[in-house]
C-alpha cells in the first residue's frame, strides 16, 4: 500500500534530525567520551539542524517515541525554545518512557528561569517518594542544583535536608548510585555547555 503524504512526513523528520550520526544515541553523557574534533563537528551539525527545525516539526517529533523525543528535546534547548517549556515539563512529569527524561532536563536547566525550576522541583516531588523507582530523579537533582546556583535560588533544600526525600530515595530499594548531589550537577552543566557551544551553529541565533 503506497504511503500518504501525512505517513511520509514523520519518517523524512526522524531521517533528517533524529538518526544522522546516530545522533539520538550520541546526545547526553556519550558526548563526554568524544574525541576534541568528533564533539566540535557533532556539535555543529546539532546547532545547524536546531536552527532549521520548525516549531510543527518540533511538536511531530515529542508527539513520538523516545529518540525522537530526546532529539527534539536537544534541537530545543540548543534553539531556545521556551515555548516548548510546559510541553517538556508535561513529559518529564509523566515518564512514559525511558532514555528521554534527561533530555527534559537539560533543556529545562538550559532556559534558565524560575519557571524551570518550578517544573523540576514539581517532579522531584512526585518521584522522590517513590523509591522503587529509578526515574531521572538524579538528572533532575543535577538540574536544579544547576539552576539554583544561577538563580541564586535553594528549591534544592528540602529534597537535600537530613534524612529528606532526596536520602529516601537513595536508602530505598533497589540498589541506587550514591554519588554526591554536586555530581550531578557537574553532569548536566557539561551537558549544558555543549548546547551552549551547539548554539554558536544556530542559524536562528547566529543571524
Amino acid at each position: 500500500m503506497r504511503r500518504t503524504r501525512e505517513e511520509d512526513e514523520p519518517l523524512k523528520l526522524i531521517r533528517r534530525y533524529v538518526t544522522p550520526d546516530r545522533r539520538y544515541l550520541e546526545l547526553g553523557g556519550s558526548l563526554l567520551g568524544m574525541s576534541g574534533r568528533d564533539r566540535a563537528n557533532f556539535l555543529r551539525k546539532l546547532g545547524q539542524a536546531a536552527g532549521e527545525i520548525s516549531p510543527h516539526e518540533l511538536g511531530m517529533l515529542l508527539d513520538r517515541g523516545w529518540r525522537e523525543r530526546k532529539t527534539a528535546a536537544w534541537l530545543i534547548a540548543v534553539a531556545g525554545r521556551s515555548e516548548f517549556r510546559e510541553r517538556l515539563g508535561e513529559l518529564l512529569l509523566a515518564s512514559e518512557g525511558p532514555y528521554s527524561g534527561q533530555a527534559y532536563c537539560v533543556a529545562l536547566a538550559a532556559f534558565g528561569t524560575s519557571a524551570d525550576a518550578e517544573l523540576l522541583v514539581a517532579y522531584l516531588d512526585r518521584y522522590l517518594p517513590r523509591a522503587d523507582l529509578y526515574y531521572d530523579q538524579t538528572a533532575a537533582l543535577g538540574a536544579l542544583l544547576l539552576l539554583d546556583a544561577k538563580l541564586g535560588a535553594d528549591h534544592t533544600a528540602p529534597f537535600l535536608a537530613p534524612d529528606g526525600l532526596w536520602q529516601q530515595w537513595i536508602n530505598g530499594p533497589p540498589s541506587k548510585d550514591r554519588d554526591a548531589p554536586d555530581s550531578y550537577r557537574e553532569f548536566i552543566g557539561h551537558l549544558c555547555a555543549f548546547a551552549d557551544e551547539a548554539a554558536k551553529h544556530c542559524p536562528s541565533l547566529g543571524s
